[in-house]
């Protein structure tokens, strides 16, 4: 069974919470750059309050066509590191 099944592929999924922005903003920054439109929502009174986050996480939503693709793109993105620099 496949981790999409039964999504509406129009409808907004939580696929990851995040507790600081900037893990939220990484995520959705591989997303984008693989062409997958996210968003972060948050109850952080806009960043003011960002110790909020520990009772309200940061939320990843894709589209239900997207949310099998992305989970798969950020599963692969934090299990292969890849070597900026060579050291030769």
């Amino acid at each position: 069974m496949s981790r999409d099944e039964g999504l509406s592929p129009d409808a907004l999924y939580v696929i990851r919470t995040f507790s600081t922005d900037v893990e939220a903003s990484l995520a959705e920054a591989v997303l984008e750059a693989n062409g997958i439109d996210s968003s972060v929502v948050s109850d952080n009174a806009a960043g003011v309050l960002p110790y909020m986050n520990a009772l309200h996480p940061l939320r990843l939503v894709v589209r239900g066509a997207d949310a099998q693709a992305a989970l798969e793109l950020l599963d692969s993105s934090a299990a292969e590191p890849q070597r900026l620099l060579d050291p030769d």
